[in-house]
């Protein structure tokens, strides 16, 4: 994962550990992405998939930008 590049084929164990408060805000948006204190074994296209977002590719774009505008605070 390059500088904040988030995809849908981005583990969710790979952005929760890399990115903590991408948490926070996918919970925001309805998705939980940790278990029982664990993250989930999937991929963000499956998790989105099975937590029915509506628009996956739009939430990847929101999620890019939050982590840039974390990364200069």
């Amino acid at each position: 994962m390059a500088k904040n590049n988030i995809t849908l084929e981005t583990t969710v164990e790979e952005l929760v550990e890399k990115y903590p408060k991408a948490v926070g805000f996918l919970a925001r948006h309805d998705v939980r992405c940790i278990r029982c204190g664990e993250p989930l074994w999937c991929t963000l296209g499956e998790l989105f998939r099975e937590d029915r977002v509506e628009n996956p590719q739009l939430l990847i774009v929101e999620l890019n930008k939050f982590l840039r505008k974390e990364k200069q605070t």
